[in-house]
């Protein structure tokens, strides 16, 4: 028995058969909460068990109308707290506002951290997330955030297609570090594009680093949203010689218009996927092929609830 008491898994609105996997996985039931909305938008929540004295997960990605996710979970906290729960921890596989982590021009927010001190101070105790988008954001909190990667379910996919030519891309120098580590697992060459951003989902490419002719490129990134910049490194690595038989490995599939057309390019062979935000019909294609993070996930919450060590995990 955790100190904290007995362990209950509950699911919020934006990704419940996320949280129903996760739950199967465990082998526990999902518990009961009634989320509603009234008239005017406002959230109402109610959960219909009692967690007094118990360890309570939350699962709520920031996905799909955002602000609305955030609400939600910040709302659900709450009323834990009130009911007296042992502690609570947020099981946040996508954390949005991770791209304003710092100031880039005066008179801007750092909303990455706003929504830190968010989340700690209406009550949680604990969060977990997933790959986000600047490592330092772990940093943002004043209460234990448990930080999982999916690089080692991505390598380990990768590694079964048995590529013999292929060259890791990062798409720009933030995701150097997780290329490095993807190319050492793979024992493959590394390739480096630079960019940089004058505006929001506006990317433009400065100069490449690597050698691609005739390889087999593997871009990896955190995230995908409009594919402005993966479509441009596309490009860069046609013309430089590389196979039109790139893939493509992110954790986040947020593909925001127009990004289904420019994913559906004929030299991406395949797109691997996380599924830390629910993929609507609209944003299916057939050569999108989806890793499930429910195990990941849900040992995390074991270790955590038993109290002992996370770190295995990022092995």
């Amino acid at each position: 028995m955790s100190l904290y008491g007995p362990m209950k898994l509950f699911s919020g609105t934006t990704y419940p058969d996320l949280g129903q996997e996760i739950a199967d996985y465990l082998g526990v039931r999902l518990g009961g909460v009634n989320i509603s909305r009234f008239a005017n938008g406002e959230i109402h929540v109610r959960f219909s068990e009692s967690i007094r004295g118990s360890d309570v997960f939350i699962v709520q990605s920031f996905s799909n109308n955002i602000n609305d996710s955030i609400m939600e979970l910040l709302i659900m906290i709450d009323a834990l707290k009130r009911a007296s729960a042992g502690r609570i921890t947020a099981v946040i596989p996508y954390y949005c506002y991770a791209r304003q982590e710092k100031k880039t021009v005066p008179r801007e927010p750092i909303t990455a951290r706003m929504i830190a001190d968010v989340l700690t101070t209406v009550g949680a105790d604990r969060v977990i997330t997933m790959d986000l988008h600047a490592p330092a954001i772990q940093g943002f909190f004043n209460i234990p955030v448990d930080h999982m990667t999916a690089l080692p379910m991505l390598a380990q996919y990768i590694k079964q297609k048995n590529i013999t030519d292929g060259v890791v891309i990062a798409p720009d120098a933030g995701s150097v570090k997780k290329a490095e580590k993807l190319a050492t697992r793979l024992d493959m060459p590394l390739g480096v594009m630079y960019k940089r951003r004058p505006a929001p989902n506006v990317a433009e490419m400065t100069f490449f680093i690597g050698d691609v002719k005739d390889k087999t490129p593997i871009i990896i990134d955190d995230m995908v949203d409009t594919a402005g910049s993966i479509m441009q490194v596309v490009e860069t690595l046609l013309n430089r010689g590389a196979k039109p038989e790139i893939h493509l490995l992110t954790t986040h599939a947020i593909f925001s218009p127009p990004a289904i057309e420019r994913l559906s390019h004929p030299a991406i062979k395949e797109i691997v996927i996380c599924n830390t935000i629910p993929l609507t019909p609209e944003k299916q294609l057939s050569k999108i092929t989806t890793l499930s993070v429910a195990p990941l996930l849900g040992d995390a919450i074991r270790r955590i609830h038993q109290d002992i060590s996370v770190s295995v995990l990022f092995d």
